[in-house]
Formats: structure tokens, sequence, C-alpha cells
């Protein structure tokens, strides 16, 4: 079966990688390349078929996300915290997932902890709040953020419904933006951050996020939520690593080390690396494809995902990207002097690669969740 959506993204790939130092001098996608990008609709991947989704499962999405990575890391990042984000389509009351939706050019974003402090007013919340890490948010249609109930003395008060810590979506013009996104890696992903005072929210313009049921049945509200963020990241950081292999095989072909007459690929230390990587990141693709289907598979058939198979989603994630940047590592130290350049494309990967590392849903720490469980440990399993 094909992926027009993956189509789309190998076409628009060269044209994206001539665009790289742009898109890091700008500190954010060009509108352009947005526009060239949005009618694929692979800023909104998870939407479902009912509110005019692109009919994808989700391994078609983490190729799409891989593909744009490899050709620049803050592209696949964006489009990887957008299509994520798409998935909260299918828990929005039927008005509000129309609204924010519905559109096919629409795009989402925004940071999920509760970092915004919300109040019940007549109709809905009232929210204040400033959040960090807006991947995408200043080519966003609608912007999301993390808020917690208070009262009047700023503690946690959940309503009598139980709502207490909403992911809510505000109008573009409720967000201001703060310029702090001076960064050494994914410098293209606009990852700034904004604020809120004061504005109004009405009844049910939010989800509650692992708390709330579907409010549309479909492969995707059967998946992992969590599960499918992690491998967002995860499948940034392969197409980052891709790239960097990619890179240093042509870098070698050429280049001669100092004192030698030989090109560097000429080496055995740089054939073993090249060998090793290649093995390592196909191996951990693999594990990934096999731990998405399999999840999909049960998705498709109408049943929730079993814990281990969301301990296998997770765990994969992780590995994957850690994989990754230990793959983007070697090319580094391969390439030598000349990867230390701004103008490498190598040294481009390694700074984005060791940014998405950062990202708390695919950091080290996560292999203990997966390693309790596999140990026969009691776990809190509620973010899996």
């Amino acid at each position: 079966m094909t992926n027009p959506l993956l189509d789309h993204a190998r076409r628009l790939g060269p044209a994206i990688a001539a665009r790289g130092e742009e898109i890091e001098q700008l500190r954010a996608m060009p509108l352009d390349l947005v526009d060239e990008i949005r009618p694929s609709q692979a800023f909104r991947q998870y939407v479902p078929d009912d509110l005019r989704g692109p009919g994808i499962s989700a391994w078609d999405g983490l190729e799409v996300i891989e593909e744009y990575a490899y050709h620049d890391g803050s592209v696949g990042w964006s489009v990887a915290i957008s299509s994520t984000s798409s998935l909260m389509a299918s828990y929005l009351p039927d008005e509000f997932a129309e609204l924010i939706f519905g559109d096919p050019r629409s795009i989402t974003g925004g940071y999920a902890a509760p970092a915004g402090r919300a109040t019940p007013v007549d109709g809905g919340l009232r929210v204040s709040g400033t959040w960090q890490w807006g991947s995408g948010t200043k080519h966003s249609t609608w912007i999301g953020g993390g808020a917690m109930l208070v009262n009047d003395e700023g503690k946690l008060t959940p309503r009598a419904d139980g709502l207490a810590f909403p992911y809510v979506f505000f109008e573009l013009d409720d967000v201001e933006f703060i310029d702090t996104w001076q960064v050494s890696g994914l410098a293209g992903t606009g990852s700034v951050d904004y604020t809120v005072v004061d504005a109004f929210v009405p009844e049910g313009r939010w989800v509650q996020i692992g708390v709330d049921p579907p409010t549309r049945e479909n492969p995707f509200s059967r998946f992992s939520f969590y599960g499918l963020l992690a491998l967002g990241i995860a499948s940034t950081s392969v197409g980052i690593a891709r790239r960097a292999i990619d890179e240093l095989v042509v870098l070698a072909a050429d280049k001669r080390p100092q004192g030698s007459s030989r090109p560097l690929r000429d080496r055995t230390t740089i054939q073993a690396d090249t060998g090793v990587a290649e093995a390592k990141l196909r191996s951990a693709w693999g594990f990934v494809a096999d731990a998405v289907n399999s999840t999909w598979e049960t998705a498709i058939v109408g049943d929730p995902p079993s814990t281990e198979q969301k301990r296998l989603l997770r765990l994969a994630a992780t590995h994957a990207t850690q994989s990754a940047a230990e793959v983007t590592e070697l090319m580094y130290k391969a390439a030598g002097g000349a990867a230390v350049y701004r103008t490498s494309p190598i040294q481009r990967c390694f700074r984005d690669v060791f940014v998405a590392t950062q990202h708390a849903m695919v950091a080290p720490r996560t292999y203990e969740v997966a390693g309790r469980m596999r140990l026969g440990l009691e776990t809190d399993t509620r973010q899996l």
C-alpha cells in the first residue's frame, strides 16, 4: 500500500535539506515551507477519518516523520509534535474536535505539563500561565497548554466532576510568544516559551490526557497516546542518524586525513564504524516497526493494547532514540575535524539528535520502567 504523505516528503526532501541553514537562522520553520507541507496533512496525521484525516496507520505516520527528519531534524521534529498533538482530535467533544481539527489545514502544538492555572467560571475556565517547549506553535492554528485547577489560594482544587488537569486549547489571539529559543540543536523548531493571561476557555475545549475516555472510537484512540508521542521523537532521531551515516559515506569517499594519500573510507576503523552504525540503526528501527505494527493490529480489530504492548512501544522508542544518538556520535567522530564546522551536515545532525535525547518521553531513565515491568516489580504504568 502506498503512502502519499511519505511520497510528498520524499519529493520535498532535497529542497528542505538545501534550506537547512536558513531554517536554523530563522529558528523556526519558514512559513512558505509550512504551506508546502500542509496540503499533504503531515501536520495532522493522526486525525481520524471522520474529521477528514489522511487515513494512514501509526507506522505510516512514523515513516513520514523519519523522512522529514532525514532532510532536516527541525522539520521532522515539528511534524512529529503536531502529528502527536492531533491525537487529541479523538478525545474532544464533537463541537471542538470539528472546530480545531476538522480543517485539513489545521496544525496544533503546545506543552502538556500543567504549568498554567485555571479557575472555573460560568461556561468554562479562566486560564493564565507560561509554558516552555512550544515547538511549532508559531505556525499552529491552535495552541494548547496543560493547566491545574486552583482555588483563590492557588491550591489544587478539582471540580466536582473531577476536572483537575485539563490540556486546554487557546485561540491564537490569546497567546503571546517569548523569544527564548537560543539553543544548540533543533534550532529551527521554534520551541519558544509562550504565555496566556486570563484567557476564557469555553466548557469542553480541553482534554485530560490519560484520564478522559475517547469521544471517538478508532484505531488511534485505542493506540497508546504516550507511546505514539515517544515514538514521534524516536522517529525524528532515527531520521537524523540515517542522514549522519549517509553524510559520512559521502565525506569518506573524498576526504584524505592529514598525512595520508588515501581517502578516509580506506581506513578499516571507518569501515567498521560504518557497519556498526548501520546495523545498530536498522535494528533499532526494526524494533520500532515490530512494536508499532503489532499494537496497530490490535487496535484495528477493536481492542486496546495490552500492558506488554505499551511497554514495548516505550522501550522501542527509548532504544531507538538513544541508538540514534550513539550512531550519530560515531559518525561525528569518524568524520574528524571536518565535522566541527557549521557547514558540516554531520555537525548539525550531532547537535540535533542530542537535543532530541533530552525529551522526557525518551530519556534514558525511561528504561527503568520497562526493566521494572520485565522483572515483575510493581510499576506505575499510567504514562505508558
